[in-house]
């Protein structure tokens, strides 16, 4: 599903964020991307979902190899895989309703399958009997509910979480995790960034360890082991 094959990616003049990293993540799996801030780990999401490109190496998604991708082909790419963001995204003006709708209106989506799908993901996140309100309605949690919503719509293979909760609560994070494994279990690959211990923890699941722009470690049922 995900291959990391030796892959590098340098800021000039001499910041280099992430140096030969191999990873391979496969169909299915829930995988959280540790490290201390600076590590390279938010910079391995984004080569993921082509905000960078690589300096070296290649980088494969399923049959596609993205490590030269041509920016006009990269909505096609992020219509399989979803992305979550720590601060939400979304759009103050628009209703919960519009904000997941507008993900799909923006993609050229039929009205009818508009009318099909985003019932489903407002289902999906628990969030059917607050489709009229406004983000500035809404908790935290909440809205980051609907910003994973409107990943979902075009129902990706892959979902990317940087952060996804750090402007959360402890309760509503926990929630937020709950759901990412929800998702996990439909079959959705869920690739978790974060710098969050107790959660790390309390997932049991694989963690990949970034450290200076290399992976130090990568466990099948890990925990986040940075002092």
């Amino acid at each position: 599903m995900i291959r990391f094959s030796n892959v590098s990616k340098h800021y000039p003049p001499t910041t280099h964020a992430l140096q030969h990293v191999s990873l391979h993540i496969k169909p299915g799996e829930f995988v959280s991307v540790v490290g201390q801030s600076g590590s390279g780990k938010t910079t391995l999401a984004k080569l993921l979902f082509a905000e960078e490109q690589a300096t070296k190496g290649k980088i494969v998604i399923g049959d596609w190899d993205i490590s030269g991708i041509k920016q006009s082909e990269v909505p096609e790419l992020r219509r399989q895989i979803g992305i979550v963001f720590q601060d939400f995204k979304l759009l103050p003006r628009k209703t919960v309703l519009e904000n997941v709708k507008f993900a799909l209106e923006v993609a050229g989506e039929s009205r009818v399958r508009i009318r099909k799908i985003v019932p489903q993901v407002l289902k999906i996140v628990g969030l059917s009997d607050k489709h009229a309100r406004y983000p500035r309605q809404l908790s935290g949690g909440e809205q980051q509910r609907v910003s994973i919503a409107r990943a979902l719509v075009h129902r990706p293979k892959i979902l990317v979480a940087d952060e996804p909760t750090g402007n959360l609560d402890t309760i509503h994070a926990h929630e937020i995790i709950q759901l990412l494994k929800k998702i996990n279990e439909y079959g959705t690959t869920v690739v978790l960034v974060t710098h969050d211990r107790d959660i790390v923890n309390a997932l049991k699941k694989r963690v990949v360890t970034i450290a200076d722009g290399k992976i130090v470690s990568d466990i099948q049922r890990g925990k986040y082991i940075l002092s």
